[in-house]
């Protein structure tokens, strides 16, 4: 099964607003194992940098200026992505964006029945915590040193170690069948066949003596729902 781990980076929060995407960081998951295929890219938003988002990703308008526009990656960026289900962290956010950017260009929306929201997967895994990227990182031993900034690309990396997580840990689906040596957890372990006394079947009917027992605590009981 192939997925798509994303993240982008804006100018702001919406998108309906004269908001643009920035930056879009793909990483491919075929059966929940990174592949190491990618997709990366800058845009230029033709509009300036607000200082607060600036501040959350670094990106200037200066540095974006000799940018591609969007709807010149946007066939590379389709064809990188497929028809393969996209996970997201806050997914309606990034949708509203991409999708926002793919109308400008004439483009058919992304289909919100390909989305899956590790937001919501958090939630429902840890209702009460706090489900940031930096958090659940913190939670699951998820090292994250290396991120001073938001970066698309990167913290779609992080991302997918994060979905592995909160989907079952790397446990799901484990071979270990292509090492000669080991056993692979997907075929049961064949055990040795002991020697077993033989025994001979009991007798189940219930002797003279039980039948008395039972009668006499009959007896004992108001109305006992075994005489009705």
């Amino acid at each position: 099964m192939r997925e798509i781990i994303f993240d982008t980076e804006t100018t702001g929060l919406d998108p309906r607003s004269g908001d643009r995407l920035v930056e879009i960081g793909c990483v491919e998951m075929v059966n929940r194992v990174t592949t190491g295929a990618t997709f990366h890219c800058y845009f230029n938003p033709d509009r300036d940098m607000p200082a607060a988002a600036e501040a959350v990703h670094g990106l200037s308008a200066t540095f974006l200026s000799d940018k591609p526009r969007f709807h010149e990656k946007a066939a590379e960026f389709l064809e990188f992505i497929g028809d393969s289900m996209l996970v997201a962290h806050n997914a309606g956010f990034d949708f509203g964006f991409v999708n926002m950017e793919l109308e400008m260009c004439g483009l058919d929306p992304l289909s919100k029945e390909r989305m899956i929201d590790t937001v919501a997967l958090a939630r429902v895994r840890h209702p009460g915590a706090k489900n940031s990227l930096d958090a659940l990182c913190t939670r699951y031993g998820i090292d994250r040193s290396h991120r001073t900034l938001h970066g698309a690309l990167l913290d779609a990396e992080l991302l997918a170690q994060v979905y592995v997580e909160l989907t079952g840990g790397r446990q799901i689906g484990l071979e270990l069948a292509a090492d000669a040596n080991v056993v692979s957890l997907a075929e049961p372990v064949a055990r040795p066949q002991r020697e077993r006394p033989f025994r001979a079947p009991r007798a189940h009917a219930p002797s003279e003596a039980e039948l008395a027992a039972h009668a006499a605590l009959l007896d004992s009981l108001k109305e006992p729902l075994w005489r009705s």
